[in-house]
């Protein structure tokens, strides 16, 4: 079934935030005060990469898979981003960062540690994670593109900023490190 897409591209936040989540407006909130501009795209809610054909082709960028992980003692928390092309292998992550098999964390976790819900991971949500429990992993080619696109906090919006303003404003600010790795 396809999607409702506003194929109209914006320049920074709404103007009417009156029915807009507080988490989303924080997002927006977060870029401005650290002045990294950015692409909006609303949209009906997208929960998958699948549905994020159409705002991909708008945006002229893919959206990233956007992983919540965690080990098998539910005691270390991943957000893994990668490529929408590629397979998730937790085999090879797991070998990667020296850890036991990965799986996806609860439903629960996700809300209590990023304020986030099943189709809205992000990289944004880090903002939430001001105790640091989460550790950001990055696929090599999600990070060599110019632009990343994701969520801010909620399903029915997509942004589009620059790499480079994610990960050397941004997650310097959130405290947030990403270790890097690379999936065949």
């Amino acid at each position: 079934m396809k999607k409702n897409i506003d194929t109209i591209l914006y320049e920074g936040r709404p103007t009417d935030e009156t029915s807009r989540l507080e988490k989303e407006i924080k997002c927006y909130d977060l870029l401005d005060s650290l002045s990294i501009p950015y692409y909006r795209l609303d949209h009906e809610p997208m929960a998958t990469i699948a549905d994020c054909e159409e705002v991909d082709k708008i945006l002229g960028i893919s959206i990233c898979k956007n992983l919540f992980l965690c080990n098998s003692q539910r005691t270390e928390f991943y957000l893994f981003m990668l490529p929408g092309y590629k397979k998730f292998d937790t085999k090879q992550i797991s070998r990667q960062l020296n850890t036991a098999r990965l799986s996806f964390a609860k439903e629960e976790y996700l809300e209590e540690l990023l304020d986030l819900t099943p189709g809205s991971v992000t990289i944004l949500g880090l903002m939430n994670d001001t105790n640091n429990k989460v550790r950001l992993v990055m696929d090599r080619d999600v990070i060599k593109d110019e632009y990343l696109a994701c969520h801010p906090c909620i399903n029915t919006s997509s942004i589009k900023l620059k790499t480079s303003d994610v990960l050397h404003t941004l997650l310097p600010y959130i405290h947030h490190e990403p270790v890097i790795v690379e999936l065949m």
